[in-house]
């Protein structure tokens, strides 16, 4: 994966959680009708996409005096971690 995707992987996720953030916000408040139930669906759609880009980033693991992009659910990761 290119450093530059990474990057942006990065940067989008960073835009959900301030968007997760405020519908929070509204969750925090008091109830209307409608609009506290949109907040909801919005928030919940948030935290699908947010955990989605946690999965699709790779993880910088110490390998052989450097270091090594791996993707979460490579069962190779145990190996890299030395477990």
């Amino acid at each position: 994966m290119s450093e530059e995707h990474t990057d942006n992987l990065k940067k989008a996720r960073a835009r959900l959680i301030e968007q997760r953030r405020a519908f929070v916000k509204v969750l925090a408040g008091p109830y209307e009708r409608g609009k506290t139930e949109q907040a909801r669906e919005r928030f919940l759609d948030m935290q699908t996409a947010i955990e989605a880009m946690n999965r699709a980033q790779p993880i910088e693991v110490p390998f052989r005096g450097g270091v090594v992009l791996i993707h979460p659910r490579d069962p190779r990761i145990q190996q890299y971690l030395g477990k």
